[in-house]
């Protein structure tokens, strides 16, 4: 069982255990240094002791499976009305990259009813293989007969990774197949490599509210399984000459389910989809005022493109959260993001790095967008904005 104590003999109560302490579980009493109830031995104290003051014993785990028979690489290839999601593409075009380093298959598994066309779109976007299961049950995504699939094929067919993505049909049937099959399962990553020596992947993924990269294994347990935000990843480009092999898996599709979909309700809800717009113009709180919001939605007007904005906008209320780009917000990765009057935070960041060119404006030259813009303009974006929606109207006419 893992422990872990302060050695009396060797603690000086410096108190730089506290700082390393991410859960505030480390007080120091009469200068010698105590750990609280609320410790969950994650051990991260450790290294910031310099006197070598904290003994911690961790469990060691037991090798649940025999690793050795899991191979190749799986992504999930969530489709609507019969059309691939683009984030099925783009992790398409990351597993590629895994499952050419691992020397490995990549296949892609397909749920629904008459999408053969889309499993076909699948191996032109890098598949080697598709796992089709064609049954009208399937038509609509259902959380119950959909991870009941997915855990039939996984155990028959033991893929050694299994990625899915961040959206709310991921969210929701990752973490129900992981429990299942008890393995673990990183959400939320925003990079993916292999291990070459141990040939396991190395997950990463923002920590503790996007102050750092936590990069994560699950060396003892198969398959690994990560989800990935939309945008995050590029697709490979389309191959429609690729050739490719549609499985069709002897499974049983549950047809009695508890959870049924009577109704599908479709509301248009934003003029251009942020996630999928070509140019996005975010606003933050350098705009000074919620009314000059309107500078923003006409340049996007103008463009057309979409509206982001920060997170401090939309807690401030300027804005409503279906434009929040960042990582409490939405992931996107346009060819051209507008950042005016943002600072560029690490959780902003997080949103919209993956942008191919990236033009900020803002009045502080040391503000941390610049660092990941392509083109910065220092000034004051009340009068920058302005003359940028003129030119553009010249332009475009």
């Amino acid at each position: 069982m893992a422990n872990i104590k302060i050695l009396l003999d060797k603690c000086i109560g410096c108190r730089m255990c506290i700082g390393g302490c991410p859960f505030n579980a480390i007080k120091v009493v009469d200068k010698k240094a105590v750990i609280q109830e609320n410790c969950t031995l994650c051990g991260a104290c450790v290294s910031s002791c310099k006197f070598k003051a904290i003994d911690f014993e961790k469990d060691e785990a037991a090798t649940a499976v025999d690793i050795s028979l899991y191979k190749d690489v799986w992504v999930f290839g969530e489709q609507k009305n019969g059309e691939p999601a683009n984030v099925a593409l783009e992790l398409l075009g990351e597993g590629r990259k895994l499952a050419d380093q691992l020397k490995v298959k990549l296949a892609a598994v397909l749920m629904g009813d008459h999408v053969e066309a889309a499993a076909q779109k699948l191996i032109s976007f890098g598949a080697d293989e598709v796992y089709l299961v064609d049954a009208p049950s399937l038509k609509d995504y259902n959380d119950e007969s959909y991870a009941d699939i997915f855990v039939q094929l996984i155990s028959r067919y033991r893929p050694e990774i299994v990625l899915m993505g961040a959206t709310t049909y991921g969210r929701s049937l990752a973490p129900r197949v992981a429990s299942r099959l008890n393995t673990g399962l990183t959400a939320d990553c925003t990079k993916l490599e292999i291990d070459p020596e141990k040939r396991i992947i190395l997950q990463t993924r923002p920590a503790f509210g996007g102050n750092l990269m936590a990069t994560i294994i699950c060396p003892n347990h198969r398959p690994q399984m990560s989800t990935v935000r939309p945008k995050v990843m590029k697709p490979l480009e389309q191959d429609q000459s690729r050739n490719g092999e549609i499985i069709r898996p002897d499974i049983v599709v549950p047809e009695d389910v508890k959870v049924k979909v009577t109704d599908i309700v479709t509301t248009l809800s934003e003029k251009v989809n942020l996630t999928e717009a070509d140019i996005i113009v975010s606003g933050g709180r350098g705009l000074g005022d919620p009314k000059n919001f309107v500078l923003v939605e006409e340049l996007a007007k103008v463009l057309g493109g979409a509206v982001g904005a920060s997170r401090a906008t939309v807690d401030a209320g300027w804005i409503e959260y279906s434009h929040q780009v960042g990582q409490t917000g939405k992931t996107v990765g346009p060819k051209v993001y507008f950042a005016c009057g943002i600072s560029g935070a690490v959780q902003h960041l997080a949103g919209m790095s993956s942008s191919d060119t990236i033009i900020a404006i803002n009045k502080n030259p040391e503000a941390p967008i610049f660092k990941v813009a392509t083109f910065g303009i220092v000034g004051d974006v009340l009068e920058v904005l302005p003359a940028l929606i003129v030119e553009f109207k010249k332009k475009l006419g």
